[in-house]
C-alpha cells in the first residue's frame, strides 16, 4: 500500500470543503497515481497489443492549479507525461508537465557517491511512493535517499532525507527533457544558491537556494554532454531543503519569484498551503450519495482536469511573448490549451470553476495570435479556439476584448492564404467539403489530408464563430458562416451511411473499411464508425441524414455491438462494439439516443463507461485511453454530474441520470451555489425541474444555472 510520509501527520485536522458532512478533506479523496497506469490485457484493450499501447500518460507530481511549476518523476524521457507505473527506475524530478509529449524541463536528482554521467537513475517500489494534490514522495534505493517534493505556482521545494554520513548531493541533467535541448547553462550565485537556465527553443531559467552550504558544482563528462552536481560539504546533519524558483524570463525573475512565492517558508508550511489551495479549489464541486470509490474517481478526474493550461508570466506580470520579448499586458499569461483535445468539455468546465483564468487564457491566445501572423492559435488539428471562446462568452465571461478575438476567429474561418489555423480552406470554400487524396495504398500512419474529419470540425467552428458574429451584429458573416454550418452533411455518403472520403470532382473514396482506423487518412485518429456520427451542433440534422429515427437508432445500435477488428493504433482503445472511449473523437456519441427518443440507451452506455474505464488496469490506476492533458477526466467529471457540454458553444447543457445522489456546484462566475439532486435510481429520466418548474426536453441553459437554483431529475 501507498504510505505517505511523517510530514503528513497531524497536519490536517480541519475538513475545509468537505461534502455533506463528510469527514476528511477533500483532498484525501485524490490519487495523482490514476492514469499512470499502462493497459495491457487485449479484452480491456479490444485487441492484442504487439508494443505498449499508450496510457493515461498523466504525472503522478506535486502542481497547483494551472501552475508554472509541476515537480514530478522522471521513469522515462521522451515518453508521454515522462513516467509510467510499471517502469522501474526514476532518473529525476522535473519541473513542467502536461501529461503529453513535451516538456520535463530541469530534471534533478538527489544523489550520493561517484556519479557515472550515463548510468545514475535509482530504482523503486510503489510501496515507498505516494502523492497527493500539491506532494509526491518516493524512497531511491540506489542512493538510500528520500524524496520529497512540494511545490507553489512558479516554484518547487524539494526535502530529501539522506542515510546518516551520506555525502549529499544534488545531480541535475541539463542535457535532456522531453524535448530538444539546445544548451544550458548552471553556476553558483552565492554560498548556498544556484542558477542556470535550459533551452529546448525557450529558456526555462531557475534560481536555487539550499539549506546547506555549496562547496562546489562538478561537470561530469566532456562540454555539454555532462550532467551538473552540486556538492554539499561536511556532512550536515538532517535533510538536504532545495528551494528553486523559475520563469520563461530570466533568473532575476526566478530568484524574485521564488523570493515571493516561497521566502522563508518550510516544506511543511508550503505543503500545507498547497493542501488548503487544492481543497478550496475542489470544495467547488461537493458531491454526495456515492461510494467511496465514485468519491476517489470524481476528485482525482476533477483535479486531473485542472492542471493545463499552464501559466507563463511572474509574479510582476512580465512573460515572453510570440515575438520573444519581453511585455507586461497586465494579465496572466498562459499557454494554449489542447483545443483539439479539451474544447469537447474541459474548457468549459475551466469557465464555470474559474472565470479568472479563462479570461487570461484568452487574453493570451489573443496576445499570441495578433503577434504571430494574425490567426487565433490552434492546437494539433481542427480551429476549436472558436468553440472556447463562443462557450465561454455566451455563457457570460466577458472580460476579454471579444472584438479583437472575433477578428482572430473571423480570419481562421475566410483567410485562405498562409493560413496555418485552417489547412485546405480555400478547398473547403469552394467545394463545401476539404478532398482527400487519391492514393493507392494508405496505411494507418500515412499522411494525407484528414479530409472528413476537418470537413465535420470546419462545419462546426464556422458554427462557432457564427454565434459569435450574431451576438455582435455582423449579419453578413453569420449568414455566410451559418451556411457553412451544414457543410458536414457532404461527406455523408447515403448508401454506406458513413461519413466518407471525397476527391476533389465528387466521387466518393472507392477503397473503403469502415471499420479501419486511420491517423490522417479520411479521419483522424479514428474510423468511419468512430467519425460518423459527429455533428454536435446540428444533431437533428444528422439524424434525418439516415432517412427517419429508426434507421438511425439502428445505426447507432451498430455503433455499439459490432465488434471492433481494426487492430491496435495508438490513440484508439477500449471499445464498446466500434464505441472507443480511448479517445476524443467518440465522445459525446452515448448521448446520441437522445434525439430519437431513446434516452435510457444513453444512459445504459454512460453508466458502463463511469463504471468501468477509469480504474482499469491491473492495480485499477489505468484509463481507458490519453488523458490529454484533461479531456478524458473532464468527460468523467461532467457526466458524473449529470451535465454535459454536448455542443460546447452553445450554453447549454444536455442533462443525464447523475452518478451522485447530490451536486453542489459554486460557479465561479458570481460565487452562487446550484444544486443538482437525483430522486430514484435507473437509466429512465421521468422528469427534470428546476425550482420547481418542468425542464422541457433534456437541456438546461447556463443562465438558469447562474440563478443558483435546484435541479431535480427524476429517475426511475
Amino acid at each position: 500500500m501507498k504510505r505517505l510520509g511523517l510530514v503528513l501527520f497531524g497536519l490536517f485536522i480541519f475538513f475545509l470543503g468537505c461534502s455533506s458532512g463528510k469527514l476528511k478533506p477533500l483532498t484525501d479523496y485524490v490519487d495523482p497515481f490514476l492514469g499512470t497506469e499502462t493497459l495491457w490485457d487485449s479484452i480491456d484493450l479490444g485487441y492484442y497489443p504487439h508494443i505498449r499501447q499508450w496510457g493515461g500518460e498523466v504525472f503522478p507530481g506535486s502542481a497547483l492549479p494551472f501552475a508554472m511549476v509541476q515537480a514530478s518523476p522522471v521513469t522515462q524521457f521522451r515518453s508521454g507525461a515522462g513516467y509510467q507505473y510499471e517502469d522501474t527506475v526514476i532518473y529525476g524530478f522535473s519541473h513542467t508537465n502536461k501529461g503529453h509529449w513535451n516538456l520535463n524541463h530541469v530534471p534533478v536528482l538527489p544523489v550520493t557517491g561517484n556519479i557515472d554521467r550515463d548510468d545514475y537513475a535509482s530504482g523503486y517500489s510503489h510501496e515507498r511512493e505516494s502523492a497527493r494534490p500539491g506532494y509526491y514522495q518516493v524512497y531511491l534505493e540506489r542512493y538510500g535517499v528520500n524524496a520529497e517534493l512540494t511545490t507553489t505556482l512558479r516554484c518547487a521545494v524539494h526535502r530529501h532525507t539522506y542515510s546518516p554520513g551520506d555525502e549529499k548531493k544534488l545531480m541535475l541533467d541539463l542535457r535532456r527533457s522531453n524535448e530538444h535541448v539546445r544548451g544550458w547553462e548552471i553556476s553558483e550565485v552565492g554560498d548556498n544558491a544556484f542558477a542556470g537556465y535550459q533551452d529546448t527553443g525557450y529558456k526555462v531559467y531557475f534560481y536555487a537556494v539550499a539549506d546547506h552550504g555549496i562547496t562546489g558544482i562538478d561537470l561530469i563528462g566532456e562540454d555539454k554532454d555532462c550532467v551538473q552536481v552540486v556538492n554539499f560539504g561536511g556532512r550536515p546533519a538532517g535533510p538536504l531543503e532545495v528551494k528553486i524558483g523559475f520563469s520563461f524570463v530570466s533568473v532575476e525573475n526566478a530568484r524574485m519569484n521564488l523570493e515571493a512565492e516561497v521566502g522563508s517558508r518550510t516544506f511543511d508550511e508550503v505543503f500545507a498551503e498547497a493542501d488548503k489551495t487544492w481543497n478550496e479549489f475542489l470544495s467547488k464541486i461537493r458531491v454526495d450519495g456515492g461510494t467511496e470509490q465514485q468519491y476517489r474517481t470524481f476528485y482525482s478526474t476533477f483535479y486531473r482536469s485542472m492542471l493545463w493550461p499552464a501559466l507563463r508570466s511572474d509574479v510582476n506580470g512580465e512573460y515572453t511573448d510570440a515575438r520573444s520579448e519581453v511585455v507586461n499586458n497586465g494579465f496572466r499569461y498562459y499557454t494554449d490549451p489542447s483545443f483539439w483535445d479539451e474544447y469537447r468539455n474541459k474548457l468549459i468546465l475551466i469557465g464555470m470553476v474559474d472565470e479568472g483564468v479563462t479570461v487570461d487564457v484568452i487574453e493570451s491566445m489573443i496576445d499570441r495570435g495578433e503577434k504571430r501572423g494574425g490567426f487565433m492559435p490552434i492546437f494539433f488539428h481542427g480551429d476549436h479556439a472558436s468553440s472556447f471562446i463562443a462557450g465561454n462568452y455566451l455563457r457570460g465571461i466577458k472580460g476579454f476584448d471579444i472584438e479583437r478575438a472575433y477578428n482572430l476567429m473571423l480570419r481562421n474561418a475566410t483567410v485562405t492564404e498562409n493560413n496555418r489555423a485552417r489547412p485546405l480552406l480555400a478547398e473547403y470554400i469552394e467545394l463545401g467539403y476539404v478532398p482527400e487524396q487519391d492514393l493507392e495504398d494508405p496505411q494507418l500512419a500515412t499522411v494525407a489530408n484528414a479530409a472528413v474529419t476537418k470537413t465535420q470540425e470546419y462545419a462546426y467552428d464556422d458554427y462557432s464563430v457564427a454565434l459569435i458574429a450574431k451576438e455582435l451584429g455582423d449579419k453578413e458573416n453569420f449568414s455566410t458562416l451559418m451556411g457553412r454550418a451544414s457543410n458536414y452533411k457532404n461527406v455523408f455518403d447515403p448508401e454506406t451511411q458513413f461519413m466518407r472520403g471525397r476527391l476533389a470532382d465528387g466521387s466518393w473514396i472507392e477503397n473503403f473499411d469502415p471499420g479501419r482506423p486511420f491517423y490522417e487518412y479520411m479521419y483522424r485518429e479514428a474510423n468511419a464508425w468512430q467519425s460518423t456520427f459527429f455533428a454536435p451542433h446540428d444533431p437533428y440534422g444528422l439524424v434525418d441524414l439516415f432517412g427517419s429515427a429508426e434507421a438511425f437508432e439502428a445505426k447507432l445500435d451498430s455503433l455499439f455491438t459490432v465488434p471492433y477488428t481494426g487492430g491496435q493504433a495508438h490513440n484508439l482503445s477500449v471499445f464498446i462494439g466500434q464505441y472507443c472511449h480511448g479517445n476524443q473523437p467518440s465522445h459525446g456519441f452515448t448521448h446520441m439516443y437522445y434525439f430519437v427518443d431513446k434516452q435510457p440507451k444513453s444512459q445504459l452506455y454512460i453508466n458502463k463507461i463511469l463504471d468501468e474505464f477509469y480504474n482499469m488496469g491491473e492495480n485499477g490506476l489505468a484509463y481507458a485511453g490519453m488523458d490529454d492533458s484533461g479531456e478524458m477526466s473532464s468527460w468523467y467529471v461532467l457526466n458524473a454530474i449529470g451535465l454535459y457540454t454536448l455542443s460546447p458553444s452553445d450554453p447549454e447543457y444536455i442533462v443525464s441520470v447523475p452518478l451522485f445522489r447530490e451536486i453542489r456546484f459554486r460557479l465561479d462566475q458570481n460565487g452562487r451555489d446550484f444544486t443538482i439532486v437525483r430522486n430514484g435510481t435507473g437509466n429512465t429520466i421521468k422528469s427534470i425541474k428546476y425550482d420547481g418548474k418542468p425542464v422541457e426536453g433534456y437541456f438546461i441553459g447556463h443562465d438558469d444555472l447562474l440563478k443558483g437554483g435546484t435541479l431535480v431529475i427524476e429517475v426511475e
